[in-house]
């Protein structure tokens, strides 16, 4: 009976305030441990992206700083202007001819690069050799080449009787020629991107494969492809952003660097660049850069869609 009573009117065990302060701990840590990138993006990412809509809706001069609060005016006259439209289609053109060759040109790279070769590392430092030059060198070197007159391009098309080719007054051949630029620097990172996926591979699955018979080329899209999916969706996301912000190599281009006579290659970035320091409208300039990067987005989530369909379809069969 005195038992049960002093079990009865026992008082509650406390927890001390050091083992509260362990649990809390363990909760937080992980927390605390990713809080610095989350910090940083919020300083240099996302109030930079508010701070930039927030700019599109005012009117906003270098000199005069902030004015009058006008809506999604600036949108609308973007919108109702051609030159928005020729740099929009010459950013798409100019995406388009230099992200699909270069992707494919760097998973072809990095499939040589998993083989057996010999000075690998030799190689996998040369591939990368051309993102490490500076984009000025980069463009000046391949300006010089394709100059309309005296290129060597032009010059090697006459020793061999074809006539020249206007690389700077013709807008497809200046795309061709910026996204060879582009192409040169960034393939071979690319490539060492989607190398890094193809070694993390489980080599079980390949043996597997040569014993039933696959060849390399079977196992290349039967195996590396489906298994390369995160990797590769990664790459084209990052290859999207990057292509379609694209301002160096077509700023460069010329000694004048406003996408060419008849805005041949003026991309958003340069008619951005226009519209902020040449008639010092950042309300304008700031609808522009918010425009772009509802189109990186958009573009971006379709090419997360296709290349998740073509991988699960990959792998099924």
């Amino acid at each position: 009976m005195t038992t049960a009573k002093s079990t009865a009117t026992r008082s509650p065990r406390r927890i001390a305030w050091s083992q509260r302060l362990g649990r809390w701990d363990i909760k937080l840590s992980p927390y605390l441990y990713v809080s610095p990138f989350f910090i940083l993006f919020a300083i240099v990412g996302l109030f930079p992206l508010l701070y930039t809509g927030y700019v599109s809706l005012h009117q906003w001069h270098l000199i005069g700083g902030q004015g009058d609060f006008v809506g999604f005016e600036h949108f609308a006259f973007l919108l109702s202007q051609r030159a928005f439209w020729v740099a929009l289609g010459n950013t798409m053109s100019i995406f388009l001819i230099s992200t699909i060759p270069q992707l494919v040109f760097a998973l072809i790279i990095a499939a040589v690069l998993d083989t057996n070769l010999r000075g690998a590392t030799f190689w996998r430092m040369g591939v990368l050799l051309p993102y490490v030059v500076m984009p000025v060198a980069v463009t000046l070197i391949f300006s010089n080449m394709f100059a309309d007159q005296y290129g060597l391009v032009n010059t090697l098309l006459g020793q061999i009787g074809l006539g020249p080719i206007g690389f700077h007054s013709d807008a497809l051949s200046s795309h061709v020629a910026i996204a060879t630029m582009v192409n040169f620097r960034w393939t071979g990172y690319n490539a060492l991107i989607l190398l890094a996926g193809m070694q993390a591979i489980n080599r079980d699955y390949y043996e597997a494969a040569t014993i039933d018979g696959a060849g390399r080329i079977r196992q290349f899209f039967s195996i590396t492809i489906p298994q390369l999916r995160p990797t590769l969706i990664f790459v084209i996301i990052m290859s999207t952003i990057g292509g379609l912000q694209i301002f160096d190599e077509p700023r460069l281009y010329d000694q004048y660097g406003q996408g060419g006579a008849n805005s041949q290659w003026m991309t958003l970035t340069i008619y951005l660049y226009n519209l902020g320091w040449g008639q010092l409208n950042f309300g304008r300039a700031a609808a522009v850069a918010w425009l772009l990067f509802l189109i990186i987005v958009l573009i971006g989530l379709g090419n997360y869609l296709i290349t998740r369909r073509i991988s699960s379809n990959e792998a099924a069969r």
